[in-house]
């Protein structure tokens, strides 16, 4: 497939790969605001030819929708989407075998495939706003939603060539203290799109792959080390530079990991987000054999470098469903977490609001519903935020039937929050929290400010009941004198 584009790049072409590195630290702009695209075509469908920009043009977002356009206006209409959440071209410089070795490669069905294409294009500087605007100049061109898959559901889904569809895989993308991790997670994001690519095949139906990103994964300083650019003492000091702060970063994640602090839960449909779900802590429980097994879900649903799959989330102006897909959890193989929420107006408060309708979890076949509406639920323009949401000891997630697979499973969340609806940016709206007004505290105070009342009432009544002699012993008279009698 022809796609926007600077030039072409076979990952294997020493000389090409280091000249696009060049290119990439050369070219006008912020480094650290570009990305790469790399598209192809499913083997053996033939796409036009477009005419690529000069070299060092960074392709901005009008220029890489009239290049999508085209492609899709001739091309296969089944869009396969690889969004990574950072890249750069030196990525693929470093780690795709562009110094000669293939066998260092972590790319190998990535190259495959692109030695297959019949056109394969890559665009080595796309702005950031651009690649961020992919899906939605793609759901607009395609005119259908975007359906975000993993590799294993996609076996399930049947798709049709003459009926358009938009599969977002979400790819992630992370870096330590040393370069190994990215190479780790490169690899494996590799074997999933070879992974994916296997299923469209085995199903015979063309498509056009695009393979971008969010976000650079690097900066403009180690641009400059990495690519081998220049030399001297400068790139000496810049190295210097760039490992403190890659070590002050880790630094601080990890910091920020023992603290418990780490980003909330985010769906997002296209480019804007419209679920953010945060938990200090996350466990389930299921009663076996007259025994209590619990399962902690926080390791894989938050954390740095956590990606959980989102796959079946939705959401629009009235519904919201957020789904966390788990694996292997308390012996089931498939293990899902579904936050279903709503919102409406309600005119005796003359606002709207929004509600946690059901808290549902599904296990092979089976679905437990917990019922929350009567206890989660905030203005729609809020989020809603708890200190302890559980199905248990003053349970905020009631069983909704006494048959129900619920009533053997517990489910408790630490420092809870979640917004499905108005949510601006990446961060929670005002949180509307589930203290009641008389908290503990404000007891205490009023009834140590009771008991001193009584007290004080007590006093003033006993001081009322006092009562004065009717005669007293007045010395200047006559002796009071009281008979005697035997």
């Amino acid at each position: 497939m022809a796609t926007t584009g600077t030039m072409q790049l076979r990952l294997i072409s020493p000389s090409l790969a280091v000249f696009i590195g060049l290119l990439s630290v050369f070219s006008p702009g912020n480094c650290d605001e570009q990305v790469p695209l790399i598209a192809w075509t499913s083997e053996g469908v033939s796409s036009p030819s477009q005419s690529p920009p000069v070299a060092g043009h960074i392709v901005e977002q009008q220029q890489l929708s009239s290049y999508l356009e085209k492609a899709l206006s001739d091309g296969p209409k089944n869009v396969v989407l690889f969004l990574q959440d950072k890249m750069s071209i030196e990525d693929f410089t470093m780690y795709g075998g562009a110094f000669g070795n293939k066998q260092d490669s972590v790319f190998p069905n990535l190259e495959g495939a692109l030695r297959s294409s019949s056109s394969p294009l890559v665009l080595p500087a796309v702005s950031r706003p651009a690649s961020n605007a992919v899906i939605g100049q793609l759901q607009e061109q395609l005119e259908t939603s975007p359906l975000y898959l993993d590799p294993e559901t996609l076996s399930q889904l049947r798709l049709n060539a003459s009926s358009p569809a938009l599969l977002v895989f979400r790819l992630p993308y992370g870096i330590g203290a040393d370069l190994m991790s990215a190479k780790e997670i490169l690899s494996g994001n590799d074997e999933v799109i070879g992974q994916v690519m296997s299923t469209m095949k085995s199903q015979s139906v063309p498509y056009t792959a695009i393979y971008t990103a969010l976000r650079p994964s690097r900066e403009a300083a180690s641009v400059s080390v990495e690519a081998g650019v220049g030399g001297g003492r400068s790139l000496l000091q810049y190295r210097d530079r760039y490992r403190e702060r890659e070590r002050e970063r880790e630094r601080q994640r990890k910091m920020k990991e023992r603290a418990g602090i780490y980003g909330p839960v985010e769906f997002k449909e296209g480019e804007e987000t419209c679920i953010l779900m945060w938990a200090k802590s996350l466990s389930v429980r299921i009663l076996r054999s007259g025994r209590w097994e619990d399962h902690d879900l926080t390791p894989s649903t938050f954390g740095e470098g956590v990606s959980p799959k989102l796959h079946g989330s939705s959401c629009d102006k009235t519904k919201a469903r957020l789904v966390l897909n788990y694996e292997n959890v308390l012996g089931h193989r498939s293990f899902k977490l579904i936050f279903a929420m709503s919102q409406r107006h309600y005119r005796v408060s003359a606002r709207r609001w929004f509600t946690l309708d059901a808290l549902e979890l599904e296990y092979d076949g089976t679905k437990a519903t917990f019922n929350g509406s009567r206890h989660i639920y905030a203005p729609a323009e809020y989020s809603y935020r708890c200190e302890s949401v559980t199905s248990f000891r003053w349970p905020q997630l009631v069983p909704r039937t006494s048959k129900d697979p619920a009533n053997q499973w517990r489910v408790s969340f630490e420092d809870f929050q979640i917004q499905g609806f108005n949510v601006s940016g990446s961060d929670f709206s005002y949180a509307s929290d589930c203290a009641g007004f008389f908290s503990p505290g404000i007891w205490m105070g009023l009834m140590t400010s009771l008991l001193m009342v009584l007290i004080l009432t007590y006093g003033l009544h006993m001081i009322m009941q006092l009562r004065t002699m009717d005669r007293f012993d007045d010395p200047k008279g006559p002796a009071i004198s009281v008979p005697q009698t035997e």
